[in-house]
């Protein structure tokens, strides 16, 4: 197939690199003038987990198909969105007009309402997922960090249409497996409020990478998620179809120690923190800004979130 990855970022890269050693053409779009910039390769450290459970150390040089422009005729089979939450909107009006009848993999945060967060991307060309891998770029531009063999689709109305099928069929040529989630909304709003926590715990200690192995860090980040659950369930998540992922809230202490003891001792659960050096980076802060936002419009206390450092 014929793909198109939004951006040369983290999640973009690893999975475009998947996607093209399982034989895929793959390209990626820039703004005008980043090609240049960019360079031609892009040196990888990854911890794969596709072909072992605790993953396996690679090493790899890509060399990306960089453009730096998108017109409907160049026949994509699948566009693949992944940014930052706050840059959501504006990337889907940039591709609206421009990928035609394409499939839209819309992969990552959202806390808005996901398809006015698209919009004007039309509904049927969109299914919504989340990617299970992360990392960060280093001071000499490697790419550290790890790649989980499964992701998340959501299911609901969705797993008859085309752009639902193309996923999954790009995802299993890679040798990656899909989770489906019925209720998609509510699992990447409660995602939100995880991360919430997580970066607001980061700018009291400096960073995501310093709280790898750091119980207490841990779960004082739980701890915060946790007061966003009224937010969600205010927002009409109905957080019973939602335990498990939202059991770190539930038992902050033992899931922060089990958390931390994973982070420390195993490659693949460290490498997504171990990446993440600023923690004021645009992302976490729309993060911490939003969530906040609409705590307050709400009426709803979140005292630790509150309080939580804003960064610079």
């Amino acid at each position: 197939m014929k793909i198109l990855m939004f951006g040369r970022g983290v999640i973009a890269t690893i999975y475009g690199r998947a996607f093209e050693a399982a034989g895929h053409e793959v390209e990626f779009y820039v703004r005008p003038g980043r090609v240049a910039d960019y360079g031609t390769d892009v040196h990888m450290e990854l911890i794969d987990g596709r072909s072992a459970p605790l993953g396996r150390q690679t090493r790899a040089t890509f060399a990306p198909r960089l453009r730096e422009s998108i017109d409907p005729r160049d026949g994509f089979d699948l566009v693949v969105l992944s940014v930052g939450h706050h840059r959501l909107s504006e990337a889907a009006a940039f591709l609206a007009p421009r990928i035609g009848a394409a499939p839209v993999l819309v992969f990552g945060n959202i806390w808005q309402e996901p398809l006015d967060a698209v919009a004007p991307l039309p509904a049927d060309q969109v299914v919504f997922g989340f990617p299970q891998a992360g990392g960060g770029f280093d001071e000499n531009g490697v790419l550290r960090g790890a790649l989980v063999g499964s992701v998340i689709l959501g299911a609901s109305n969705t797993s008859a249409t085309k752009p639902h099928r193309v996923a999954r069929a790009v995802f299993a040529q890679a040798g990656i497996g899909v989770r489906e989630e019925e209720d998609m909304r509510g699992w990447l709003m409660l995602h939100v409020a995880l991360d919430a926590g997580m970066f607001s715990q980061a700018l009291r200690v400096g960073g995501l990478a310093k709280m790898v192995g750091d119980p207490r860090a841990l779960r004082g980040a739980f701890l915060t998620s946790r007061e966003l659950l009224p937010v969600l369930a205010a927002r009409g998540v109905d957080l019973r179809r939602h335990r498990a992922a939202a059991i770190p809230t539930r038992f902050p202490l033992l899931i922060g120690a089990l958390t931390a003891a994973a982070s420390a001792a195993l490659p693949i659960a460290r490498a997504s923190l171990a990446a993440h050096i600023d923690p004021s980076a645009a992302e976490p802060r729309a993060v911490l800004d939003d969530t906040l936002r609409t705590a307050r419009e709400l009426g709803i206390a979140v005292p630790r979130l509150e309080h939580a450092p804003r960064g610079v």
